[in-house]
């Protein structure tokens, strides 16, 4: 469900939820958390391309939302006003991206331009299609982490998750020229480079991931038995957010944004997950007042 085009299916509006949580409702609370974790997570994977590093980014955003849910005054929605803080937590937080990827485009293209292609037959690229999809997410992924921070952020929720620019810029706290220019400049960032490297988007450029999965492989980047993006229990972005998301203007935009909605979201977590343990504990009952 993409929180900033959609209203939920369920009855309760946040707000009326919020509202619960403050009188002491738990029912409520974890409602509110199961709401909003699935984004939160997810926005915080693309932005570190690590696992870890996302669920210690989640649940330090969502227990700094809830510790805030008392100062919440409704004059925004609650989605613009939650992922404020999230946004400021992300932005500064100090965690680097794994040494696996790179950090600027330069380097990126260096790295897949020294990674030996290797051509497979069409039985050997149907066998390890598992792995060929592996290496496209996790090098989608690492042309992501080339942006800057605040690039990453303005183009996951402005390109992938679909927000007008008026939410964007209202969750950035910047004008919407402002916003607008920035998410502008990230686009040209990322597509200059898809257009002028990957074969994907320009048939042209002789990078193919299933000519760089032997390599990958062979070098410990892409591990077939645990791969790292490529999991049958995990969706899309694109499953998750049309047929709401209404997205670009031009073929050449319009595929590129695809690419990466077509990347990981991870949609279900543990039932006692690593944030609800929290709430369980007598210390936040009590700061919550929770019954």
């Amino acid at each position: 469900m993409n929180p900033f085009k959609s209203t939920y299916s369920s009855d309760q509006t946040d707000k009326e939820l919020i509202q619960q949580v403050l009188d002491g409702k738990e029912s409520a609370l974890t409602t509110l958390v199961a709401r909003h974790q699935p984004v939160i997570y997810n926005l915080a994977w693309k932005l570190t391309g690590n696992t870890s590093d996302a669920e210690d980014l989640t649940q330090e955003a969502l227990i700094k939302i809830i510790s805030n849910l008392g100062t919440f005054k409704q004059e925004s929605s609650f989605t613009t006003w939650a992922y404020r803080i999230t946004k400021n937590h992300f932005l500064n937080d100090q965690r680097n991206p794994p040494d696996i990827f790179a950090t600027t485009y330069e380097e990126l293209g260096r790295r897949l331009d020294s990674a030996e292609s290797t051509e497979l037959t069409s039985e050997e690229r149907l066998i390890k299609s598992e792995e060929i999809r592996e290496v496209r997410l996790q090098c989608l992924s690492g042309m992501l982490l080339c942006l800057t921070k605040e690039q990453r952020m303005i183009y996951i929720i402005g390109e992938i998750f679909g927000a007008d620019h008026t939410v964007g810029s209202e969750i950035m706290e910047i004008s919407k020229t402002n916003y607008r220019m920035k998410l502008s400049k990230a686009r040209k960032d990322l597509y200059n480079f898809m257009q002028n490297k990957c074969g994907l988007v320009n048939k042209a450029n002789p990078c193919r991931c299933h000519k760089k999965v032997t390599f990958a492989t062979e070098n410990g980047m892409v591990d077939a038995k645990n791969l790292l993006f490529n999991r049958k229990e995990y969706s899309t972005f694109k499953e998750q957010l049309e047929p709401d998301a209404d997205f670009l203007v031009d073929d050449s935009e319009l595929k590129i944004a695809a690419l990466h909605q077509d990347h990981s979201f991870k949609t279900t977590f543990d039932k006692k997950n690593f944030l609800l343990e929290i709430f369980e504990s007598a210390d936040w009952k009590n700061r919550l007042n929770l019954n």
